[in-house]
């Protein structure tokens, strides 16, 4: 069950596009997994569409060629597009298959390749084209991530399994922001692990007794 999800000021600015793009992409993969946020987008939406066209919204003139420039563009000759490669929306580990939520499949091809980090820790980046850091975190049963606090913030969104981490326990669908108040330690103990899709923008910041000495290496979390 899905208990964790974006506030509704944050789905208000998503629905009206106003919302940064990171937490723009977090939200969308988050909608498209969480029947809750889906309705409420929609009553968003709606609700914004009526105060654009409510009656007392400014009346647009249109041009007096309005009618003939229209039906030129519909007798136009239609133009063949190629063909789109189909998108694959399952992201493959060690013989392990997870389906993406649309929002994400669609960076199946910017994802790179694993690679072990710490423990029973992978990781596998994905180039969005924008500040800041993304990866897919996949922790196998007792794996864990060091003790931490943030410099900046953390999107997270648990795209199978579950994980907790000394504040909360979290399921598939769940979504998470924390930053520099909040300091947590997230381990998975299912049989199936956990991966999630996490961005940050600032690295991580170790508090915990020898994770300590990680902190000059935490670009390993962000790079």
């Amino acid at each position: 069950m899905i208990n964790f999800h974006p506030n509704l000021v944050h789905l208000r600015a998503f629905a009206q596009g106003t919302c940064p793009s990171n937490l723009a992409l977090m939200i969308s993969a988050h909608v498209d997994m969480c029947p809750r946020c889906q309705a409420l987008v929609m009553q968003a939406q709606e609700e914004i569409g009526n105060e654009v066209f409510s009656d007392d919204s400014e009346v647009i003139d249109m041009p007096p060629d309005y009618n003939d420039m229209l039906q030129r563009i519909m007798q136009s000759p239609a133009i063949e597009l190629p063909k789109a490669k189909p998108i694959s929306n399952i992201l493959e580990l060690d013989g392990k298959r997870f389906e993406l939520p649309r929002a994400l499949a669609r960076y199946s091809e910017k994802t790179g390749n694993w690679s072990r980090l710490v423990g029973k820790l992978w990781q596998a980046p994905v180039d969005l084209g924008q500040e800041g850091q993304a990866n897919f975190i996949y922790m196998e049963k007792g794996g864990k991530v060091p003790e931490h606090t943030h410099k900046g913030t953390e999107f997270t969104l648990v795209i199978d399994g579950q994980f907790s981490d000394g504040l909360a326990d979290y399921d598939c669908g769940d979504f998470t922001i924390m930053d520099n108040t909040k300091k947590h330690m997230p381990f998975s103990e299912a049989d199936e692990g956990c991966l999630v899709f996490t961005m940050v923008d600032k690295p991580l910041y170790f508090t915990s007794g020898l994770a300590r000495l990680l902190n000059p290496f935490s670009q390993l979390f962000f790079k």
